[in-house]
């Protein structure tokens, strides 16, 4: 039995005001703390409470979406790079004597 569910136990079976404040004060607790707690105990949303960070869901995708935009940024260097390349050599063929095919784009 985890902590929450001892103390509302232990307050259940308190009889008279005084003993709750007792036990509220022995534990160090605020009368909103049995008052929260008991709201989730009838959600049944007391247990279920987890620290830390939330688990992600779309990690996956996230992951593949990360691994789409380097391979984009990758290529797009890749096709900058080959148009300054293109761009020399039509630059640099007529000094060296080299006629290229006319583009009808």
């Amino acid at each position: 039995m985890d902590y929450k569910q001892r103390i509302l136990a232990e307050a259940d079976l308190c009889d008279s005001p005084g003993q709750v404040g007792e036990l509220l004060r022995r534990e160090g607790l605020y009368s909103s703390h049995l008052s929260n707690w008991r709201r989730k105990r009838r959600k049944g949303t007391l247990a279920s409470e987890q620290r830390g960070p939330k688990p992600n869901p779309n990690k996956e995708e996230d992951q593949e979406l990360a691994k789409l935009k380097r391979d984009n940024a990758r290529l797009t260097e890749r096709l900058r790079q080959a148009e300054l390349i293109i761009d020399v050599q039509k630059k640099i063929s007529p000094m060296m004597g080299i006629q290229l095919p006319e583009n009808d784009g």
